[in-house]
């Protein structure tokens, strides 16, 4: 006897936003990718259309990054005083399909780099790699509010993908997105609402900006609060597939970042003898956050190791399997 697989129908789908741009669009790019375009909840294929993998991204900082883990000094070690050759090596070498950059020499109380300095490195980078870039900060507003306008201006035309704006100070990175055609990345803390929110104010700015938004939920790692970022993230896609329009956007989470906070992932060997090898365990906390989240729906995957990305990558080539 035949059985009837029930499917779900949704009203709407994820709106779908373009990274990146070639010589024929006024950018440089070797090609350029789509997020988005869901029809259904992750992976669900007989329910609706997945046009669109998630994407796999390796950041990459403008200055040395001593507190990371000393476990990534040999993979990068020989390349991270270069932002542009560690950009390649993640490209070339580790498989990353996309970069971003992380402007944290621009930090008052690290380098104090100035706005030319920063939109200089973005340049640099452009040059390296023929991969979309991802450009954000260092997170103190005061200062990336003064470098987000030379970035977007030294990066016109390469459709970057640019942060964060948060609630509190949208105008600024907004402003530059509008003037140069890039995409904005809105970042709001682990709350549905103010995801909502934010989303509403960006595109008041301007209507085409509602096409060009990715959702930063802020997500956080295995054991210090998956659980609730997970269901922000899926209630954001019910109600996107259900019709609303200001949730109806691709989302982008920080998994490197947040995985390598944990003193889990930190922690020496000799110190937690019982935990196992460091850097293995280290790899498998990020990796284990990224499988979490790719079935909350995420569209970008900011990743560290190289070898978290390498295993998260042929998940993904599992889960995009139409078995149906």
């Amino acid at each position: 006897m035949a059985v009837e697989i029930l499917k779900e129908k949704y009203r709407n789908k994820v709106g779908e936003v373009v990274l990146g741009a070639t010589s024929d669009q006024g950018g440089t790019r070797s090609h350029t990718i789509t997020v988005g375009g869901e029809e259904a909840l992750p992976f669900l294929h007989f329910e609706g259309e997945i046009p669109n993998r998630p994407v796999l991204v390796l950041e990459v900082w403008d200055i040395v990054p001593t507190e990371w883990n000393p476990c990534f000094e040999k993979h990068y070690g020989d390349v991270w005083s270069d932002p542009a050759a560690w950009a390649r090596k993640c490209v070339e070498e580790f498989g990353a399909e996309m970069i971003q950059i992380r402007l944290k020499s621009a930090d008052p109380d690290l380098g104090d780099s100035s706005p030319e300095d920063c939109a200089a490195i973005v340049k640099k980078v452009l040059g390296a790699v023929g991969v979309p870039l991802i450009i954000v900060g260092c997170g103190k507003p005061e200062k990336d509010n003064l470098i987000y306008n030379p970035i977007a201006e030294a990066a016109a035309g390469e459709n970057l993908l640019l942060g964060v704006a948060e609630l509190e100070n949208y105008k600024a990175v907004t402003s530059a997105c509008m003037a140069n055609q890039h995409n904005i990345i809105a970042q709001s803390p682990i709350d549905i609402n103010i995801c909502k929110q934010l989303n509403i104010l960006i595109a008041e700015m301007s209507t085409a900006m509602a096409n060009r938004i990715i959702v930063d939920p802020t997500i956080a790692a295995l054991g210090y609060g998956i659980e609730y970022s997970y269901s922000i993230m899926e209630r954001a896609r019910n109600g996107a597939l259900q019709g609303d329009k200001m949730l109806a956007m691709p989302m982008i989470g920080n998994v490197g970042l947040e995985a390598w906070r944990a003193k889990e992932a930190n922690s020496p060997t000799e110190d937690e003898p019982g935990w196992g090898e460091q850097e293995e365990r280290g790899l498998l906390w990020e990796t284990t956050t990224a499988m979490a989240y790719l079935q909350s729906g995420i569209d970008i995957l900011v990743m560290r190791h190289p070898e978290a990305l390498k295993v998260i990558k042929s998940s993904i080539d599992d889960l995009m399997k139409d078995n149906s």
